[in-house]
């Protein structure tokens, strides 16, 4: 089971990291009798490197409008300028899109076109961070696998607007302006694919509702959540990665056995208002409790097995699995408790 998590998460990495290198210096030495193929339909203001034909380069060049998209063209870089609109214009021969980057611009809502976007049916990664977003686009192409929507204004999803991308596997709506309102028990209905889920940064003074069932790593820190439901992750039996640093939590909002779930492997705490540590599973691998209100700890309380079965065991048994420990910030003196250590045998890092 861990290992084809962990399989999961290392193709997400890839996914998202291996398009993001830069590619003009390796065009710098090349034969200026290469470029006059491409730069006869490149636009005037970008830069299209004749050595990845696919790819335009629109970055940072102050344009307040999208220039004609080559039909070639399946990596459309526009970061960094002025743009307000996305109209069906300029991609009316763009039809292998596969990536769009329009962070950093001005885009609003009522500047999308009507359909624009879901008529680009080749595309896979929408990139729209940083604009003047106040809700999800929409409609939105089927095949999307990423889209980003990072630091805008968003307040409202529209119904439905989720319910086509089966194919979807990260959604970024961090650092909006959500509230729980936004969030209905069909909002993220028909996500069936998806792996990453951050909502951190929000306005949110509950935990979301109906996550989808496949989803590995949950980010919602930065929130004013106070209480964990009861059998809240049993709807998510995958999540890895649960982080709900920076919220309100606090003992009596957590159930005796909220965390204590074996799917979870890294769950970070930080800067909440716990008094003690809450239960938690033996598969847990990363535990962040730093900058809480713990006064103590008591190594045979928390291990999440009996240490005297553990003895029984040796390494060849089930024993705890925690690899890193943090807990400085909250008001625990060194040293380290030695029934912590007879715990978790597996410790390598115990910051006090």
């Amino acid at each position: 089971m861990i290992l084809k998590v962990y399989t999961s998460l290392l193709l997400l990495f890839l996914v998202n990291s291996v398009w993001t290198r830069t590619v003009r210096q390796v065009y710098d030495d090349l034969d200026p009798g290469h470029w006059s193929h491409y730069t006869s339909e490149c636009p005037q203001e970008c830069f299209c490197p004749p050595s990845f034909p696919n790819a335009l380069y629109c970055d940072n060049k102050g344009l307040k409008e999208i220039p004609p998209i080559p039909a070639r063209i399946w990596y459309l870089y526009l970061q960094n300028n002025q743009i307000e609109t996305i109209s069906e214009k300029p991609f009316a021969n763009a039809t292998h899109l596969r990536w769009i980057n329009l962070n950093k611009n001005k885009i609003t809502n009522s500047g999308i076109e009507s359909g624009v976007l879901s008529k680009l049916k080749r595309l896979l990664y929408l990139f729209l961070e940083e604009n003047e977003l106040e809700e999800v686009p929409a409609p939105l192409p089927v095949g999307l696998e990423q889209l980003r929507l990072a630091r805008n204004k968003i307040s409202k999803i529209p119904e439905g607007v989720f319910s086509h991308l089966e194919n979807l596997t990260m959604l970024d709506l961090h650092q909006n302006s959500l509230l729980d309102s936004a969030l209905q028990s069909d909002t993220f209905q028909g996500l069936n694919n998806l792996m990453q889920l951050n909502i951190a940064k929000n306005s949110l003074k509950k935990m979301p509702l109906s996550i989808p069932a496949n989803t590995l790593q949950l980010f919602l820190d930065n929130n004013s959540i106070e209480v964990i439901p009861e059998n809240y992750f049993s709807a998510i039996p995958k999540v890895t990665f649960l982080r709900l640093n920076y919220n309100k939590l606090s003992d009596d909002g957590i159930p005796s056995n909220g965390f204590n779930v074996s799917s979870i492997l890294d769950l970070q705490l930080s800067h909440n208002q716990l008094t003690k540590i809450p239960p938690i599973n033996a598969h847990l691998e990363h535990l962040h409790l730093d900058h809480n209100k713990i006064k103590s700890v008591n190594g045979t309380q928390i291990c999440p097995v009996s240490i005297a079965l553990e003895e029984d065991y040796g390494y060849y048994g089930n024993i705890p699995r925690l690899r890193y420990l943090r807990l400085d910030g909250n008001e625990i003196q060194p040293p380290i408790p030695l029934d912590i250590m007879i715990c978790f045998r597996l410790l390598q890092a115990v910051v006090i």
